[in-house]
């Protein structure tokens, strides 16, 4: 079943529930667990709210949701965790911006005894309780067998990833490279650029990268920001050059990625499942309040989507748009 989504502005904190006030971990006898996003701009953080709002309400605790308003705010995401643990949580869910930036907050809520969940992008600490995210180097490494497939075995391709400090960017970006490495001698990686997640940026990049290599056959994006980015950097290329064929393999969903792989410009992408994400993300933390042991990683899964099975039931059980 489509999961349907309420697309916000990104500059609106999002809430779920009755916000906790400061020093208090529980508000009229529910449980407040504050969720730390990288963003809410991308429609893939409103999945994930979606998801974290129906566990709340199934679970009965209280949580809010929150990110910045780009994906390189590092230090406003930083406020907003202090913020977060001003309020006394009695647990906390993070989405690291930087995977070692947020590790002293992390270690204040650890000496508090508030129990840490990490989703989407860990940290490099063992803070977390557990990690609720996607297998992210074995969906960057499909992305590269469908880019091998896509171009026949050989030839150059480009990368953009969203940056180069979260967990998320380097594990999506070094499954890529490293698959293409072991697996495909023919294939030539001619660039790997970081365009912040912002559409623009990467459109801007990718009509650069391919103007300077006019025999590019494949392009990867490893966000849906960095994907939306190619796709409308290729379409912009397409208008004075009808004939150009750039393969697009991207990540996540998301409207206009949908639209492209149905019209044919973007060959595919590999489809988190974010709603799961929010979901188990705000599972975790009421386990662990309940003294239950938490496996390292929670793994919220991928499949693959192109225009073949974008309609399957499996395909659309983790779609949004």
């Amino acid at each position: 079943m489509k999961k349907t989504v309420l697309v916000l502005p990104c500059l609106v904190l999002a809430v779920s529930g009755v916000f906790a006030g400061p020093g208090q971990g529980q508000q009229g006898g529910a449980i407040y667990i504050p969720l730390i996003s990288k963003g809410f701009q991308h429609q893939f953080w409103q999945a994930v709210k979606s998801g974290a709002d129906q566990a709340a309400k199934d679970l009965n605790v209280v949580i809010t949701f929150e990110g910045p308003e780009a994906e390189t705010m590092v230090d406003k995401q930083m406020d907003m965790l202090q913020t977060a643990m001003a309020k006394s949580p009695r647990a906390l869910g993070i989405a690291a911006l930087d995977s070692k930036a947020a590790i002293p907050v992390l270690q204040q809520a650890q000496r508090n005894k508030i129990p840490i969940i990490a989703f989407d992008s860990g940290v490099d600490s063992d803070i977390p309780l557990t990690t609720v995210s996607t297998d992210n180097k074995a969906a960057a490494a499909l992305a590269a067998d469908k880019m091998a497939e896509a171009i026949g075995g050989s030839g150059k391709v480009a990368v953009i990833v969203h940056d180069q400090v979260s967990r998320t960017g380097m594990d999506r970006r070094d499954g890529f490279l490293d698959q293409m490495k072991a697996k495909y001698p023919n294939i030539q990686v001619v660039s790997v650029q970081y365009g912040d997640g912002d559409h623009r940026k990467s459109a801007d990049i990718a009509k650069a990268v391919i103007t300077a290599n006019p025999d590019l056959k494949g392009y990867y994006g490893a966000n849906e920001g960095s994907a939306i980015g190619v796709v409308l950097g290729v379409g912009e290329l397409k208008q004075a050059n009808p004939r150009l064929d750039i393969k697009i393999i991207g990540f996540d969903s998301g409207k206009q990625q949908l639209d492209a792989i149905r019209s044919g410009l973007m060959y595919g992408a590999v489809q988190q499942n974010p709603v799961k994400m929010g979901y188990e993300t705000v599972r975790a933390a009421v386990d662990a309040l309940n003294g239950k042991t938490l496996p390292k990683i929670t793994d919220s899964g991928f499949v693959w989507a192109d225009r073949g099975n974008l309609d399957s039931p499996e395909v659309k059980a983790v779609v949004y748009e």
